[in-house]
Parts: structure tokens; C-alpha cells; sequence
């Protein structure tokens, strides 16, 4: 996801695409639109960008296909609606993206998940997350830190200036925040912690103070903007990014996912922290700090079983951990360090 791709250029490359269709219509010929498979089998891990990306293979959306005209009217529909809105400074969710197509009964999706299919293949085509639409997913994920920042977002709010410390909860990750113009920053690390009720603890212990540092909660799997504003906390201001997550195969990934990127989001690049680190819980930790575990259920030892397969923990470090977590088959949860103290993980 490039930082500084302005309306501009969504708007040219959503107007180039206008262009094509009519072009093709003008000439007498059935439109179609090459895009770029998301199959799995073009699904292709980077090493040298550290992540997963698309790879050559394209899919073809003719209107010479019945069985392809109505993906492809969805298409060109959602690009014209969301070139109206960017023209008008409007963002919009994936809801009511759906909502809207119920005004035109030739468009009609059947349920969201179509809606978000077409979404992600019009993402794919013109190389532009939905984020530059102005289509926003739900989010999840807070900030809480010593930093100035300056609205670009919504227009009724550019130029207001906000330090990220004036709520005790932490502030919402969204596009206003995400795509804000750093000012004064007097952080020297970012902490990017997995739960809630960690992230508050950190909060409450002045972690932020101690530390010097920024503090993100992904809330799980961390989203879009959170991936986004960390990325941008690193590039441009040069600071180091810290992951903390629960001692699982589900932790781990969530760290892989900030650090390399998902499959699922091959098709975006720059999201992902390749310098970002992952600083626990470990599988190794369980036995140095003595914690309180869970067994693996299932699904974890699945999981586990596709990330020792999984090329972005290829490296000794990743390796060695999964070996451990193989070998114990349990886990333990970021709060199983309050066995120690409710201030130990910060102490």
C-alpha cells in the first residue's frame, strides 16, 4: 500500500479503466478485462520483498460470456461508485457498498461476501487498495502514544492536530488516523501487542512512559490500517517495531502477518514490517517463566502444521520455535505472566 498515493491517482487509474470499456464497446467488441488470478497456485512468497505476492497468471471478465457479464457489470459498477464518492471526499464500508447495489437491480449482490469478492478483484486490477476508494472495513484496533499527528481525513477534519495520548482507552485505528501526517513524535519504539486487555495493562503501568514507546493493539489479527500505520511508524520515522502475541500457532502468525504479509493479501503491497520483531510470548518462554498452559487443541496442532510448511518461518529462530511448540503440544497466554505479578510483563 503506497503511503502517498494521492486522489489523483486512484481517480486516473479508476478513469483509465472507464476508458478501456468504452473503447471496447466504440470498436464493436464485447468487453473484457484481464485480471490477476488469486488462486492459490499464483500465490507466490517474495524473498526479496518479504512477502507474498501475485504472480504472472491473469483471469479474463468478458461480457462475451454469459456466465462472466454479470461479475464483470459488478465490476465496472463498483468502480464508478467508488470514483463518485472519491470525487465527493465521501468514504464508505463494504456494508454499505452492498446496501448500494440494492438500488440497481442489474447489480444486486446476492449476500456481502459477493460484494467483497468483487471488491478485493478490483484491488487486484488496478494495483490500489480499497483503502484509497475510501472503502473502509470494520476495524478494530487502537493507538495510544506520545505523538502529534494532523488529519488528512475527512475533509471537515484536515489540518486538526491531535496528540494520540488523550484518551486513556487509546484512539481507533481508522483511515484518519492511518493516513495522518506525522508532526512531533517523542516515542523511540513501537509495541505492537495482541490483546486488549494487555495493551491496557501497558497503559496502566505507564509502559509507554518506561519504554518510550508507541502502543498498538492489533486486537487479534491485526487489520488493514493497523498493518498500514505500522508500516509507516517504522518507514518514516524510523522506529522499531516490537510484536507482542500469545505463546500459539495463532501468535505466531499474527506476527508473520505484520512481518511478511498474507496470502490473502498478495495482491497489496506495502503492508507488511520486514524489520519488525517478534519479542514473545515464545514457545521457549513457557518453560523459562515457569507459565500456566493450555493443551493444543485440534485446530491448533492444524495450524501449526501449516505454518512449519509456511516459507515465511523458514529461519532458524521461526523453526526452532515451532519445533518447541511441536514438542510441548501447549500454549499459554500473554496474561499467564500476571502468575507472576499483574505488573511483570512490563517490569
Amino acid at each position: 500500500m503506497k503511503e502517498e498515493l494521492n486522489k489523483e491517482d486512484v481517480l486516473r487509474r479508476l478513469q483509465e479503466l472507464g476508458t478501456i470499456i468504452v473503447t471496447q464497446i466504440e470498436n464493436g467488441t464485447f468487453p473484457k478485462i484481464p485480471i490477476p488470478s488469486r488462486n492459490v497456485s499464483n500465490i507466490i512468497y517474495d524473498e526479496k520483498l518479504k512477502q507474498y505476492i501475485l504472480g504472472p497468471q491473469k483471469v479474463v471478465r468478458s461480457a462475451g460470456n454469459i456466465r462472466l457479464i454479470k461479475a464483470l457489470t459488478q465490476l465496472i459498477w463498483t468502480a464508478w461508485f467508488s470514483s463518485r464518492l472519491l470525487k465527493d471526499g465521501k468514504s464508505f464500508t463494504l456494508r454499505e457498498l452492498y446496501y448500494q447495489s440494492k438500488n440497481f437491480p442489474i447489480i444486486d449482490f446476492e449476500e456481502q461476501k459477493e460484494s467483497d469478492e468483487i471488491v478485493t478483484d478490483l484491488e487486484a486490477l488496478l494495483g490500489v487498495p480499497r483503502e484509497e476508494f475510501g472503502l473502509t472495513p470494520k476495524e478494530n484496533s487502537k493507538i495510544f502514544g506520545d505523538i502529534d499527528i494532523e488529519y488528512r481525513v475527512p475533509v471537515r477534519f484536515k489540518g486538526k492536530i491531535e496528540n494520540l495520548m488523550t484518551s486513556p482507552d487509546g484512539k481507533a485505528i481508522g483511515m484518519s488516523i492511518a493516513t495522518a501526517k506525522f508532526l512531533n513524535c517523542k516515542a523511540k519504539m513501537v509495541i505492537a501487542i495482541e490483546k486488549d486487555g494487555i495493551f491496557r495493562r501497558f497503559i496502566e503501568e505507564e509502559a509507554y512512559e518506561k519504554f518510550k514507546a508507541i502502543l498498538i493493539d492489533t486486537a487479534g489479527q491485526a487489520p488493514r490500517f493497523a498493518r498500514l500505520l505500522i508500516r509507516r511508524l517504522n518507514q518514516e520515522l524510523k522506529l522499531p517495531v516490537y510484536i507482542l502475541t500469545d505463546a500459539d500457532p495463532w501468535g505466531v502468525h499474527i506476527a508473520g502477518v505484520i512481518i511478511s504479509g498474507s496470502a490473502n493479501a498478495a495482491h497489496i503491497k506495502g503492508l507488511v514490517t520486514p524489520e519488525a520483531k517478534w519479542i514473545g510470548l515464545w514457545a521457549t518462554d513457557i518453560k523459562k517463566y515457569k507459565l500456566p498452559t493450555l493443551p493444543m487443541k485440534d485446530r491448533d496442532l492444524k495450524r501449526l502444521e501449516e505454518l512449519i510448511q509456511d516459507k515465511r518461518y523458514s529461519s532458524d529462530f521461526w523453526r526452532n520455535q515451532l519445533r518447541e511448540f511441536k514438542e510441548l503440544k501447549r500454549k499459554a497466554e500473554l496474561e499467564s505472566l500476571s502468575k507472576h505479578s499483574l505488573s511483570f510483563i512490563v517490569d
